[in-house]
């Protein structure tokens, strides 16, 4: 999967703290989605599987106290990165020097790489479940429509649906969200998501871990170019605990400057992209 999951891999974050899958169970459906944010979220799902579109792009992560600025490019052997900017300033010589080590080690060993890929499948293939399960997790209702940076966007309210039975312990947390969705009513695409944690979430009867109430995360995505929705900021307020350790997520991320790159591009091939600097055309956000 070359492509960025969109809203899979942001919800990829909500399964940090849930452990492996155990063996599904039966999974009631019940009280569909209104047909707006069915084909919405089809459409995520859609874009999720679509290794067609490959991107480059700025990725920027903050938590209170550290931030880090990277330029990724997707390939069909996963993405790869290079550091550029610590707490938004240009690398030292001596981080910079440690920087280009670590692509030359990329470059030396494969085998790196495709453990990276296979972590990134692995993640993406966890946080698709819980974008399947979206219409069926929730019932939705019409909230009005709103004027967004692309337009007019429609707004639906959702809340967990009781008739839902979540197949496994990592959609276990979608039973204890509500929230908004606003969808560009054009394109039939999610361009806003807002959900809260309205109580405390346990993995394996608490043991294996727990999300405390209170927690909430915000995705964004936009139009970056010719109809290829990508997720440009993702925010999250969670805590809880791992097997007894307390876990505490405070993080946002943007991602902008978003440029295509061809098809069947290999990582080999992003590395020396990534060395040669910035492309002199992009297809940004704004």
């Amino acid at each position: 999967m070359a492509s960025s999951p969109l809203i899979a891999r942001s919800l990829a974050f909500l399964l940090l703290l849930a452990p492996a899958p155990l063996l599904p169970r039966a999974q009631a459906s019940d009280a569909p989605a209104d047909g707006l944010v069915q084909r919405a979220l089809a459409a995520e799902l859609r874009s999720a599987r679509d290794p067609q579109h490959p991107m480059r792009y700025r990725l920027r992560k903050a938590s209170p106290r550290f931030s880090s600025t990277k330029e990724i490019i997707e390939t069909k052997d996963g993405a790869v990165a290079r550091l550029v900017a610590i707490n938004d300033q240009a690398l030292s010589p001596v981080d910079e020097q440690k920087e280009q080590a670590r692509l030359d080690g990329l470059l030396q060993d494969p085998s790196r790489q495709r453990h990276r890929k296979q972590v990134e499948d692995a993640d993406a293939n966890r946080a698709m479940k819980v974008l399947r399960m979206l219409p069926q997790a929730f019932t939705y209702t019409y909230a009005g429509a709103e004027t967004g940076p692309g337009g007019k966007l429609q707004k639906y309210t959702f809340r967990p649906n009781p008739n839902f039975d979540p197949p496994d312990l990592e959609t276990q947390v979608l039973t204890a969200m509500q929230g908004a969705i606003w969808i560009d009513p054009v394109q039939a695409r999610v361009a806003r998501l807002e959900g809260h944690l309205i109580r405390d979430v346990d993995f394996g009867w608490g043991i294996l871990g727990r999300l405390y109430r209170g927690g909430w995360i915000v995705i964004e995505q936009e139009d970056v170019g010719n109809h290829q929705w990508r997720t440009v900021r993702f925010q999250m307020v969670m805590s809880g605990r791992v097997l007894f350790k307390p876990r505490v997520f405070d993080t946002v991320q943007e991602q902008t400057q978003f440029s295509p790159m061809p098809v069947g591009l290999d990582y080999v091939q992003a590395i020396r992209m990534l060395r040669a600097g910035p492309e002199n055309a992009r297809v940004t956000r704004r």
